[in-house]
């Protein structure tokens, strides 16, 4: 924690954190007033949104489905086959997309084979930034909805076997109580990852995002977030002090974020508040 003083300060390695200058609030300022951002910012709000949504959706989904599933020995395996993504480097990532996207050579791929069969014309995936941040949802929604439904499946184990009892007596179908006894009782679990999620909205998935973006500029309208602007700030200028800075900024509102979204769980759902 001490070395967040280096956010305050126009650090060099040569001085070190005891005799670099004082800078206050000038490393702030320059990101914060620099023409990117905006664009930054509204980049990394934007995509942790979609990906925060779509994989508590998505793993809420298959963790049902999972659960309705009474042969163990077809659940095991499918519970593998969807876990298996959490742990597929974005590397082999990112070269699964260019076979897909743009094929061995820069042209062609899979999906705009796909789409000259539907008679559409071909895209050019990675000069066209619009698409993107669908595409990276899509990518982290195949990465992340496996592990996503593991944790509401444990959340699942812990409802009385009573209750479905009781929903059968009722006459109630295998649908009606997934939708009627398992969902609403699965919102504290639910609340608990979207309140972690809401503390880091303000973090953007380095690993995944430059992996496959790299340093390609024509992308970054729609796919550049804080930390790979940060890292090609640090990497290019060795402003450790403007990154210091970045980092302290994303910690500090993702610090109340959370403490905003566990008080409004705790006013409008008392019983999936973790207060």
């Amino acid at each position: 924690m001490a070395g967040l003083v280096v956010a305050f300060q126009r650090f060099n390695i040569t001085d070190g954190v005891f005799g670099s200058p004082w800078a206050g609030l000038a490393n702030f300022r320059f990101f914060f007033s620099s023409g990117s951002a905006g664009r930054v910012l509204f980049n990394t709000v934007f995509l942790n949104v979609l990906f925060l949504s779509s994989t508590l959706i998505v793993g809420l989904a298959l963790a049902i489905m999972l659960n309705e599933i009474r042969s163990k020995f077809l659940r095991k395996p499918l519970q593998s086959v969807i876990f298996f993504p959490y742990f597929v480097s974005p590397i082999v990532i990112s070269v699964i997309l260019q076979v897909l996207l743009s094929g061995f050579g820069g042209s062609g791929g899979a999906v705009n084979n796909m789409l000259g069969v539907l008679s559409l014309p071909e895209v050019d995936w990675y000069t066209t930034p619009g698409p993107w941040p669908w595409i990276l949802t899509i990518v982290k929604v195949w990465q992340m909805g496996g592990y996503t439904s593991v944790i509401f499946l444990a959340a699942i184990t812990s409802i009385p076997e009573e209750v479905y009892e009781a929903g059968a007596l009722d006459g109630a179908s295998r649908a009606h109580m997934a939708l009627h006894i398992t969902t609403p009782l699965l919102k504290p679990t639910a609340a608990i990852l979207i309140i972690l999620g809401i503390g880091r909205i303000f973090f953007g998935d380095f690993g995944t995002i430059y992996a496959i973006v790299g340093d390609n500029g024509t992308l970054f309208p729609s796919t550049d977030v804080i930390d790979t602007y940060v890292y090609r700030a640090l990497r290019t200028q060795g402003d450790f002090g403007m990154t210091a800075a970045i980092g302290l900024f994303q910690s500090v509102v993702g610090f109340a974020l959370v403490g905003v979204a566990t008080l409004l769980t705790r006013r409008f759902s008392r019983d999936s508040s973790l207060l």
